[in-house]
C-alpha cells in the first residue's frame, strides 16, 4: 500500500468525516542511473554547501524563502501547518457541479480518500448521494505547500479526490491558430463525415483500461534485457523515421472506405476466431 499523504476530513456541510489521503496513481516509469562511460561508475548528486562545499544532510535541510537578495525566511512543517491548519488538514467541500460539466484539460493528479472507523456512515452517505445524484464535489485542498481545487467523486466504493489545474494555468486556444468556419470552407462533404462517421462507429467499443499498455516501456526492457544477457554493447542501427505525406482532400473518401474496409475485415476474422 502506498504511504498516506496526510490524515484530516472531507468537510461536507455540517458534517465532517474523517480520512486518510494516499495517491491513487501508481508510476511505472523506468529508472536509469547516469553512469561515467569511461570506467561504469555511478555519477552522484550531491547536495552541497556552497559555502563550505561540503555534503549536508537531509535532516538539516530546510526549505528558505528569499525575502531579499542572500536574506531568507527558514521554514519547517510546522510553519506551513501554522499558516492555516484547518486548510492543511480538511477537504473542504463549496460547490457541486453535473459530473459531465467538467473538460477533461482541467484534471490533474488522482488521490483516494479512505475513511476511518469513525468516518464510515459519512463517507457512505456522501458517496452515495454523489452517484445518486450524478454530481462532482468541488473543493479545496491544501497538499504539502501549495492550495488546489479539486474534483470529489466516486469510483465503485471509494471516494476519489482528483487535483484541478486552474484556469489560468490552460494556456488559451485562442494563442494558436487552429481552423475554424464551416466545413464547407475547407472542402469536408457530408459523404465524407458520413464515412469518418462510419468508421468511427466501426472502431467503438466500451472503455476497457485494462486494455491500454504501454508498449514502448515493454520493448525498451525486453531491449535491455537482450544487452544483459548477451554482453551487446553496439547500438542497434538506427531506422529512418517514417515519411508520412499529409492527407490531400481528394484522398480521404478513398483511405476511409479503405480504413472502414480493412476495420470490418479485421473483426469478421476476430468473430471467426472466436467461433473456431
Amino acid at each position: 500500500m502506498a504511504r498516506p499523504i496526510w490524515k484530516g476530513h472531507i468537510s461536507f456541510g455540517l458534517i465532517n468525516i474523517p480520512v486518510t489521503l494516499y495517491p491513487a496513481e501508481q508510476r511505472s516509469e523506468l529508472h536509469f542511473n547516469l553512469i561515467d562511460q569511461r570506467n561504469k561508475a555511478k555519477v552522484r548528486y550531491q547536495r552541497v554547501n556552497e559555502r563550505t562545499g561540503q555534503e549536508v544532510p537531509w535532516e538539516d535541510i530546510v526549505k528558505g524563502y528569499e525575502y531579499e537578495e542572500n536574506e531568507y525566511v527558514l521554514l519547517g512543517d510546522e510553519d506551513f501547518k501554522r499558516a492555516d491548519v484547518k486548510a492543511t488538514q480538511t477537504v473542504e467541500l463549496e460547490d457541486f457541479v453535473a459530473a459531465d460539466e467538467i473538460n477533461a484539460v482541467y484534471y490533474d493528479k488522482p488521490y483516494y480518500l479512505v475513511p476511518s472507523k469513525a468516518g464510515i456512515k459519512g463517507y457512505v452517505l456522501l458517496r452515495e448521494t454523489l452517484k445518486k445524484t450524478k454530481k462532482t464535489g468541488i473543493a479545496r485542498v491544501v497538499i504539502r505547500t501549495r492550495e488546489y481545487v479539486a474534483a470529489l467523486f466516486p469510483r465503485d466504493n471509494a471516494l476519489v479526490l482528483d487535483l484541478l489545474r486552474y484556469e489560468e494555468e490552460l494556456r488559451k486556444a485562442s494563442d494558436y491558430d487552429f481552423p475554424s468556419g464551416n466545413v464547407e470552407e475547407f472542402k469536408v462533404s457530408a459523404r465524407e463525415i458520413e464515412m469518418a462517421e462510419r468508421f468511427i462507429e466501426s472502431l467503438t467499443t466500451g472503455w476497457k483500461p485494462e486494455k491500454y499498455r504501454d508498449q514502448y516501456r515493454q520493448r525498451l526492457m525486453d531491449w535491455i534485457e537482450k544487452k544483459a544477457k548477451t554482453g551487446m554493447v553496439t547500438v542497434a542501427e538506427e531506422q529512418p523515421a517514417e515519411e508520412v505525406a499529409p492527407t490531400m482532400g481528394e484522398d480521404i473518401m478513398q483511405l476511409l472506405r479503405k480504413s472502414l474496409e480493412r476495420t470490418e475485415e479485421d473483426g469478421r476474422k476476430k468473430k471467426q476466431k472466436k467461433a473456431a
